[in-house]
């Protein structure tokens, strides 16, 4: 008998997923312009020129014996120094290549940090709304996922329940900032007292709790005075797991990074361990080619003014129409409160109207919805007047 629990995985998609191929059944049936399909994180702003530029260059002019081999195991020490340098620069750390470890992307990160640390019976602790995948992670890597509810309405981090949520057996914490659902960014003062509970309950039990910080959309903020703190100068038992998915527009490409605070007391074995699970994962060797793309490009981001129009219509839209809306601060997600108790049956509604969003019950938070803006702005304004019929049909 194989793996059951990966069976029902292979059987079941997320509810990301099922939405997303519904949609595109839905375009071949009746014209992709009269579907409004809000389901998926792709972003739909080209990469930048730069990505173009340096893509053609570099299968130009390099040795294509090296562009398409094997890199060291972490990644080609090039570009993890590249991304030290820049890192050094710009957060003022004091990193240096080997703290970083080149992955497929996010997930790939994350999957590494998560083998890295947890053992049998480990728990790690994120706040509800949350990626369902963090679910699938921690699970594969041995460990409990433990969601502690944020705040109502704001869906800021809620201290006393996460201190309440605290255990002997937790081993680390998920921060998402931007968030995806919910498109809140968590402020500094938020990220110093979350650190402060947790250096004192590592204190208290004599065993580190490690923050781990996944920002694949850092990039993504839309306001000046909007900013994202960095967790490795707020604690020293701290992993940033990065992707350039979306500040480049290259979800496709899966290309991201590991980067391990080398502030930590043991940072050399934590650093072991991520080349271990990477080994033990098949993680090894992310693609060569975007290695050397990011090298070239690490400094430069999409046309994010494209996401903020459409943050701007589309909260304005929904408001005027009566839903109650979180008013995002980044990424490129909407979280709105279903007019229904039951989000499902809201999102089943939605779609008599062609209208495709996913309920928050994937993402540990009844009673919301997750609309993705990152769409072609012809599109969304093609949408309001089903939003529109969609909201009087509850009046």
């Amino acid at each position: 008998m194989i793996n059951e629990k990966n069976v029902q995985l292979g059987m079941v998609r997320s509810c990301i997923r099922e939405l997303f191929e519904y949609g595109k059944r839905r375009k071949a049936e009746i014209g992709e312009e009269n579907v409004y399909d809000f389901s998926i994180g792709n972003p739909s702003v080209p990469a930048p020129k730069e990505v173009t530029d340096a893509l053609v260059e570099i299968l130009q002019t390099y040795d294509p014996v090296f562009l398409h081999g094997y890199t060291s195991a972490q990644g080609d020490y090039s570009v993890r120094k590249t991304l030290a340098d820049y890192t050094n620069a710009r957060f003022g750390t004091n990193l240096d290549a080997d703290c970083f470890y080149m992955t497929c992307g996010a997930a790939g990160s994350l999957a590494v940090a998560l083998n890295a640390l947890l053992n049998s019976g480990d728990e790690v602790i994120t706040f509800s709304p949350y990626f369902p995948e963090y679910k699938v992670f921690v699970e594969h890597a041995g460990g409990k996922l433990v969601a502690v509810e944020a705040e109502k309405g704001t869906f800021k981090i809620d201290l006393n329940k996460l201190e309440s949520a605290l255990s002997q057996h937790t081993k680390g914490v998920i921060v998402n900032s931007p968030n995806n659902p919910s498109g809140v960014v968590y402020s500094e003062e938020e990220i110093k007292n979350l650190c402060k509970i947790l250096k004192k309950h590592s204190e208290k039990t004599g065993n580190p709790v490690y923050l781990i910080a996944d920002e694949p959309y850092r990039e993504l903020v839309y306001d000046k005075e909007t900013k994202v703190p960095y967790i490795m100068n707020y604690y020293e038992y701290s992993l940033v797991c990065y992707s350039y998915s979306k500040s480049l527009s290259l979800p496709g490409e899966r290309i991201g990074y590991v980067a391990v605070n080398n502030q930590m007391p043991n940072f050399s074995e934590v650093y072991a361990g991520v080349l271990g699970a990477g080994r033990a994962l098949g993680f090894v060797c992310a693609p060569n080619l975007f290695q050397q793309l990011i090298k070239k490009v690490y400094n430069v981001t999409s046309d994010v003014s494209v996401y903020k129009k459409n943050r701007d219509r589309l909260y304005s839209e929904l408001v005027k129409y009566g839903f109650e809306v979180v008013k995002p601060d980044g990424a490129f997600y909407m979280f709105v409160k279903s007019p229904e108790e039951d989000a499902k049956a809201f999102c089943e509604r939605a779609k008599k109207y062609e209208i495709l969003i996913v309920p928050g019950d994937d993402f540990g938070c009844k009673g919301y919805v997750r609309i993705s803006y990152c769409v072609d702005p012809n599109m969304l304004e093609r949408s309001f007047p089903a939003f529109k019929r969609l909201a009087e049909s509850y009046k």
